[in-house]
């Protein structure tokens, strides 16, 4: 019996020593994994029923999830930006996410399977930093729970295909963490790198200088490191040179923002406002387009509340400003997928979940959710 129990115990540290995870962090991993082969079941399955569509061979349940925005970030890795034709709106679109499946259909020649490839590996490297990440401040099994409430969250299916929100979650939170580990430097360069990817990266900048500050009054102690968060911009700096190169305007992203997406800056009220508007429009779109986009801007708001009372102030935030850039547009739309960003949420439910009651609530709600939404996905529908 010593030498069967030896057998697992010594694969395990032989895993650990190669890969750096840990035997609890390789289960979450196993669980990610359970989950993305459900949902892409589910959502293949689905639409072949309610569809009347034989989904053929993999590369047809691989094209299902091809839609919306996920089109517009491959056009972008095969052909580039532009500064005119169908190309020219695009560049709109942060370009680390299409830059890298770019790299990877090298290896590949397949854009569709590069960037299911590119969300999948950075949804694993999500998982495990947020678990470590809450694993500083509460137990293991709250920990693991954060991570559970993330990908079951109703809007979870975007970090599994060919959209920028998985590497973009990976980056910030490895910001994040960095920055609570005290690797300054590494903190600066995941936040540059997350302000390339998403124009919600520069939250970060007021992040980090929190996060320095919190650490200033609890240690009394100046850290030189301190200076590297300006190198955070660099980030955005080169989404406005590419601007700058493709257009000759380094703020072209704005006014095509304004002209092909009927969106600019605006006050949260106003944003608010025309969200409650839509509420008037027609059944699916008043429930999607309306009804939907209220109700996580008020889960949004109701959480980022409760982190200033529950969490770290550099959490906060996270969770304030994201909040404020979701809804201060002149056309709010998307918050459904947007509030998948805003990690700290999943601390909270995972705190409120320690009783089971909540656990069940929580958990029920997400996973009757994340099946509806993503079906619409599927099936070709807008589901944010």
């Amino acid at each position: 019996m010593k030498n069967d129990d030896a057998i697992p115990s010594s694969i395990t540290e032989l895993a650990e020593a190669r890969w750096g995870l840990r035997r609890h962090e390789w289960q979450m991993i196993a669980i990610v994994i359970s989950i993305k082969a459900l949902l892409f079941l589910f959502a293949g399955q689905s639409y072949q029923v309610l569809q009347n569509q034989r989904v053929a061979g993999l590369r047809g349940w691989l094209e299902i999830w091809n839609r919306w925005d996920a089109v517009n970030y491959q056009k972008i890795a095969e052909f580039g930006y532009s500064a005119t034709g169908e190309m020219r709106p695009l560049l709109v679109f942060y370009p680390l996410y299409p830059w890298t499946v770019r790299l990877l259909a090298l290896l590949t020649r397949d854009y569709v399977l590069s960037a299911l490839i590119v969300s999948t590996l950075a949804s694993f490297v999500a998982a495990i930093v947020l678990l470590r990440l809450v694993e500083l401040d509460y137990p293991r099994e709250l920990a693991q729970r954060a991570v559970w409430f993330l990908f079951i969250f109703p809007t979870s299916y975007f970090l599994h295909i060919g959209y920028t929100e998985s590497l973009f979650l990976m980056l910030a939170m490895s910001c994040v963490y960095a920055a609570r580990k005290q690797r300054w430097f590494l903190a600066a360069l995941f936040g540059a790198l997350t302000c390339l990817t998403r124009a919600n990266g520069l939250v970060l900048g007021p992040v980090l200088v929190m996060e320095a500050a919190y650490q200033y009054w609890t240690t009394r102690r100046w850290q030189w490191q301190w200076l590297y968060i300006p190198l955070l911009g660099l980030g955005f700096g080169g989404y406005l040179l590419l601007n700058k190169y493709v257009t000759g305007d380094a703020f072209a992203f704005t006014s095509l923002m304004q002209q092909f997406f009927s969106k600019s800056l605006s006050s949260p009220i106003t944003g608010i406002d025309n969200a409650l508007g839509s509420l008037s429009r027609a059944p699916s779109e008043a429930e999607m387009v309306g009804m939907q986009e209220v109700l996580f801007i008020a889960l949004g708001l109701v959480c980022t509340i409760v982190s200033w009372i529950k969490l770290r102030p550099s959490y906060s935030v996270w969770m304030t400003g994201n909040w404020l850039m979701f809804v201060s547009v002149s056309f709010v739309l998307s918050v459904p997928r947007y509030t998948l960003t805003m990690f700290p949420i999943f601390i909270l439910f995972a705190l409120l979940a320690t009783r089971r009651v909540w656990f069940a609530v929580v958990t029920i709600w997400s996973i009757l959710y994340l099946a509806f939404f993503s079906s619409m996905f599927a099936w070709g529908k807008w589901a944010f």
